[in-house]
């Protein structure tokens, strides 16, 4: 017996039961980024590795453990990309779309990365995300923030928290993570493995620690904010300023950070209680040397990403329910001519209400299975047309969900009598 097939593991598929929901939420990020005037991009699942070790870095945990690598058979190394900015900066580099311009960018699609799949977090996983290139003043840095809380509102999800941090610049980094390095080595013993590993790749990296033991010892840590200069802090304050004058309440979390060097100044998370460990739906931040470390030229640039697995997880959360589209008619046809005759019928009909969700029944069946199929169909009503009904240019119309006496239409009555029971 032959061995049975399953999806790869971590790898989902999402039923029709519940694309509804997945459909909600990316109709409304699509309108809501448009709302703002920021264009849709859409890169390759595949990119050069090289890509990737340049932008992520080859000693993270991502390109050593999580990539999906293979060589092809021109001998070139491809990656199945693990997240969607790199690939936005090479695309806008190859295309031009960065000299002297500013671009306001947005794309969606799956990711992969060879993770321990967990709820909320899978080997292929599908990510939004949204980019703003060629501008260094903080207004930038204060829109895309306010996109995300303007999401959340059209979204239905309350309760998010929003905490943010900056990192200076990366001189400014430089002499704060001498200080952090010496900080952490006095207290050497009381770090963990994982930390220990860090000290020479990304110590900022550790006061993200999710280690109880270790938090005293965080919490004691030198802070960056010390290490600013006016220009970081007169950024930073405008942003704050910003989303008070928003009214948009946030928390100031000094061990926010991003261990990759090209990240500057501003980082944020929206995080929530609702999914357990895995709290953070959001993140982002300003990445100005990323153009750079990518071989183009300086490019101030900011942006965020999102998990839509995560957010979906919210909403159900939330108990939030968004039913299939079910048909507003659904025709029921039987008799010699009525086959042909109903598929035409129900083209004519779609093509005069574009709106309508009309099923046709397909694959015979007498009148009893074709009603049964109906009434499952969640239609409104079912347009009957027979033999009878085809010589007299109608059709009967029995309600499925409402107690009323069957009636008969006529076909040049028909698309106004669909239009006002499916408010199209």
């Amino acid at each position: 017996m032959a061995k049975k097939i399953q999806a790869v593991r971590g790898m989902h598929d999402i039923l029709p039961d519940e694309t509804p929901l997945w459909q909600f939420l990316e109709d409304t990020v699509r309108r809501v980024f448009q709302s703002y005037a920021y264009r849709e991009l859409r890169t390759p699942i595949l990119e050069m590795t090289e890509l990737f070790k340049r932008s992520i870095g080859e000693v993270t945990d991502i390109v050593e453990k999580e990539m999906y690598t293979f060589e092809d058979r021109n001998g070139d190394y491809l990656t199945l990309r693990p997240e969607g900015t790199a690939g936005c900066v090479r695309a806008c580099m190859e295309s031009g779309l960065l000299h002297n311009q500013i671009q306001r960018l947005w794309y969606q699609g799956p990711m992969f990365r060879h993770e321990r799949p967990q709820k909320g977090r899978y080997r292929q996983f599908q990510q939004i995300g949204l980019e703003a290139y060629g501008m260094s003043e903080p207004d930038i840095d204060l829109e895309v923030i306010l996109i995300t809380a303007r999401l959340w509102r059209e979204l239905g999800i309350p309760g998010l928290e929003l905490q943010i941090n900056t990192l200076g610049t990366p001189d400014e980094r430089k002499t704060y993570r001498a200080r952090l390095v010496g900080y952490f080595q006095e207290h050497r013993e009381q770090l963990d493995e994982d930390s220990r590993r860090r000290m020479n790749s990304n110590p900022l990296r550790i006061l993200d620690s999710k280690n109880p033991d270790m938090a005293e010892l965080i919490a004691a840590a030198p802070s960056l904010m010390d290490d600013l200069g006016e220009e970081s802090r007169a950024h930073f304050s405008a942003i704050t300023e910003g989303l008070d004058a928003a009214g948009i309440k946030y928390v100031l979390n000094p061990c926010l950070v991003r261990g990759l060097d090209y990240y500057s100044r501003t980082v944020f998370e929206w995080v929530t209680d609702l999914l357990g460990a895995q709290g953070t739906v959001c993140a982002g931040g300003r990445y100005d040397g990323l153009v750079e470390q990518l071989g183009g030229r300086a490019t101030p640039a900011v942006g965020f990403a999102m998990g839509v697995e995560r957010l979906v997880a919210v909403l159900e959360a939330l108990d939030q329910v968004h039913p299939a589209a079910v048909p507003h008619a659904y025709l029921v046809v039987a008799g010699g001519n009525a086959a042909q005759a109903g598929l035409m019928l129900a083209e004519s009909l779609r093509t005069a209400l574009p709106g309508l969700r009309l099923q046709l029944n397909c694959g015979g069946g007498s009148f009893k299975s074709q009603f049964k199929r109906a009434d499952r169909s969640g239609a409104k009503v079912a347009l009957i047309l027979g033999d009878d009904e085809l010589k007299n240019q109608c059709v009967g119309v029995k309600w499925l969900r409402q107690n009323r006496e069957q009636i008969s239409v006529n076909h040049d009555e028909l698309a106004g009598f669909l239009k006002e029971i499916s408010g199209e």
